[in-house]
């Protein structure tokens, strides 16, 4: 169900040293969330402010990071205070970065959310552009393209407490394109940059959340993402020389393309961007976890 390991590899996995070179010093490759003229930087530590005030992070919170990425919202919330501080990712090279950065009371597996099962419940969940990840095209177009998403709901409300908060951030299809030349290009990022990958919906994230959370809030930011895909080429462009030396003209030529579709994507509203603080709602069963892992 959705991208696998060797597919996130290709997404994540490319090189460490690749994306330092044109994400922000903390290596966030999520929408930033901008006020003003501040920098990339300021931004994204605004985004994860965002999500602790709205998903009542505080110190003494066990909080799960669902597709921790490099771990900069783990360094976050470890900076925050909070007692402890899962990350789970199917990228090792995510994984890795995660250990090296040897974040106080942090911990982070190397597995799939849907293998994940926590010792105890966590008083916060989020999950900051994984979504995208958890269904394929294909299921997409099956008769129940629904079912993967209901799935990371569902498990979320198992791995969280009664009284728990839940933070979503996710890329969500907006309007169709309609240039073939604008579909095309869609296609060509979601096979060649995150494969096995597909978008949602708004409608479909709010069906799927029901009846497992409530959403509270929702925040869009469309402009946002655009404004940090421009900042993210700006940098790459500005280390051109650096990375078609270490890493190959392909690669830069296929990242500046993918930088520039999607600044295009964002710009048409062919895609958007959504951020939820969903609370649990304890009168509804949690999920019976299998110890085996999987989806029962």
């Amino acid at each position: 169900m959705g991208a696998s390991a060797d597919q996130i590899a290709v997404s994540y996995d490319v090189s460490n040293d690749f994306f330092r070179l044109w994400l922000d010093e903390s290596m966030t490759y999520t929408a930033a969330l901008y006020q003003g003229d501040e920098t990339l930087e300021a931004a994204q530590r605004r985004k994860h402010a965002w999500f602790h005030d709205n998903c009542h992070v505080a110190a003494g919170s066990r909080v799960l990071d669902m597709g921790c990425g490099w771990g900069a919202n783990l360094e976050a919330l470890a900076a925050r205070g909070v007692r402890a501080a899962h990350g789970v990712t199917l990228s090792r090279a995510q994984r890795d970065e995660v250990l090296r950065r040897e974040l106080p009371g942090v911990t982070v597996g190397y597995q799939s959310f849907l293998d994940y099962r926590p010792d105890e419940p966590f008083d916060t969940v989020l999950s900051i552009g994984m979504l995208e990840h958890t269904r394929t095209p294909e299921q997409a177009q099956s008769g129940d393209g629904l079912a993967p998403i209901r799935a990371f709901f569902e498990l979320a409300h198992a791995f969280a407490k009664p009284g728990a908060w839940f933070g979503v951030q996710s890329i969500t299809q907006d309007r169709l394109p309609r240039r073939a030349a604008d579909a095309r290009e869609l296609s060509w990022i979601t096979r060649t940059i995150f494969p096995g990958s597909q978008v949602p919906r708004l409608e479909e994230i709010v069906v799927s959340a029901a009846p497992w959370w409530e959403i509270v809030k929702l925040r869009t930011g469309r402009e946002d993402y655009q404004r940090t895909l421009a900042h993210w080429r700006e940098r790459l462009r500005h280390h051109e020389r650096e990375i078609r030396a270490r890493f190959g003209d392909s690669l830069y030529l296929d990242y500046d393309r993918y930088l520039t579709g999607s600044i295009a994507a964002f710009g048409e509203r062919h895609l958007s961007l959504c951020r939820f603080a969903l609370k649990r709602c304890d009168e509804v069963p949690a999920r019976r976890l299998s110890a085996a892992g999987g989806v029962p």
